[in-house]
């Protein structure tokens, strides 16, 4: 191999190590960036949520028409990343996640000028289309950082980040609509965007080396995604992640009719109970970084999580069909907070596992891992209004249902005994190690395996596991 390719190679692999082993203030610049990425659309989707009555009025539309400017948000997070994740297996990280932050920018100061409810569903659409690059190329980013249990670390971290969105962006809505209407959370949103692209133009290098980059076009893309969803314990992982998901998109959808309409209580305990349940999760997620991944088995973490949301849905669809009588809600409220603390042991462990089969398609896999847990959230989430607002047993059902299938998922396609993923462990004291980084004059035959080859020929052996 030639001087002139091997020098993008190693500049790519100077820069990729730097992140990873560069000091604290960086190690911890580059987390904030990572999952603020992720949290950036989720928050123009929550922040948002306070100032739909005044949408309604302030355009003359029906609320039936406002709801959909979150559906399109919605579909445009989940269809945006199968577009997007391709794209930076192709021409790296930097520039198509650029690109989606800054298209992601323009869509979201229109909202603020849309003269209608029809354009401001079309301009949420577009916003949600181009910040999905934030989310897919984020989890390709740690990818290329990270490996084996760092990486599953790592993802434990970003919940940390990630996970405060849902809790606060509501509340930032609520204060700014003391002092502005609906336009001015859109311009707060855009004023947000310009800080984090201006820091991702700044501080976030290209992670992935030119000599790893898919050279192909839509063809190869479509095929890369086809053998990722042939090996089949990737594809068990992305379901059993997706389907725990479900679970909680149903419990994000139905519990504000659970708490307040089925229980009677007030706005402000649901939204205590709400705050609650989700430091439980990050709390959960936290615990699962920094003190059982490494010391207990991915695949038996992961188990138990979901073991537990079942156990919790059970409990749940239970108390509500009155098999206990009538109960209060403090159980209730328990149940919930324990199913949702259980999302920190599951979520993060299910793409850590998938991602360790994508070495040479991280954006191509976290695309698949992001569009399938948002459909099939997005499929739950109606369900559980089929009987009305005043029983909480659709929500406890559609909760059950997604965690029994997500472990029929795990154990039928992953059969964790036979995958070494699964087993990854490493000692207390293994450092995080960049996964690709390798330089253009240290390229082994299986960095350039064809993309559509079988995921599973290369990640048997993820760089600092002990399979």
């Amino acid at each position: 191999m030639t001087e002139h390719t091997a020098a993008p190679g190693t500049r790519h692999a100077s820069s990729s190590a730097a992140l990873v082993q560069g000091g604290r203030g960086s190690r911890m610049l580059v987390t904030f960036l990572l999952g603020a990425l992720t949290a950036t659309t989720p928050l123009a989707m929550d922040m948002y949520l306070p100032s739909l009555p005044e949408v309604t009025r302030a355009l003359h539309a029906p609320a039936a028409t406002v709801q959909l400017t979150l559906t399109a948000c919605l579909a445009g997070m989940a269809l945006g990343q199968l577009v997007v994740g391709p794209m930076s297996d192709r021409w790296g990280r930097r520039r198509p996640l650029l690109t989606g932050l800054a298209v992601y920018l323009v869509a979201t100061a229109l909202c603020a000028f849309a003269p209608d409810v029809e354009t401001l569903v079309a301009f949420r659409l577009a916003q949600g289309l181009a910040g999905a690059a934030g989310i897919v190329i984020a989890r390709a980013v740690v990818r290329d950082l990270y490996d084996g249990v760092a990486m599953a670390r790592f993802f434990s971290t970003l919940m940390l980040i990630s996970g405060t969105a849902p809790i606060v962006a509501p509340l930032i809505g609520g204060q700014i609509l003391r002092f502005t209407d609906w336009r001015g959370v859109f311009v707060v949103l855009t004023g947000i965007g310009v800080v984090l692209t201006a820091l991702v133009w700044w501080r976030l290098p290209e992670t992935l080396a030119p000599a790893e980059r898919h050279r192909g076009g839509v063809g190869e893309s479509l095929r890369t995604m086809r053998g990722l969803l042939a090996d089949l314990p990737f594809t068990g992982y992305m379901l059993a992640g997706g389907f725990a998901f479900a679970a909680l998109f149903a419990y994000v959808s139905a519990s504000p009719f659970v708490v307040q309409e089925v229980y009677g209580a007030s706005p402000q305990t649901f939204s205590l109970l709400f705050g609650l349940n989700s430091v439980g999760l990050v709390t959960a997620g936290q615990i699962n970084g920094k003190l059982l991944v490494g010391r207990v088995r991915l695949d038996r973490v992961f188990a138990t999580g979901l073991a537990v949301i079942v156990l919790a849905a059970t409990a749940l669809l239970l108390m509500s069909t009155g098999v206990f009588g009538r109960v209060g809600l403090a159980p209730v409220a328990a149940a919930l907070f324990v199913l949702m603390s259980a999302m920190g042991f599951t979520l993060p462990n299910a793409q850590s596992l998938a991602l360790l089969r994508t070495r040479h398609a991280a954006g191509s896999g976290s695309a698949l891992l992001g569009t399938s847990s948002f459909l099939i959230g997005a499929v739950a989430s109606p369900l559980v209004g089929i009987a009305g607002e005043r029983t909480a047993v659709p929500m406890a059902v559609v909760q059950l249902a997604g965690a029994l299938v997500a472990a029929a998922c795990f154990v039928g396609l992953v059969r964790p005994w036979r995958t070494a993923e699964a087993r990854l462990t490493e000692p207390r004291t293994a450092e995080a190690k960049p996964a690709e980084v390798t330089t253009a004059a240290e390229v082994t035959a299986a960095e350039v395996t064809p993309a559509h080859a079988n995921p599973a020929d290369t990640t048997t052996h993820p760089k600092g596991a002990d399979s």
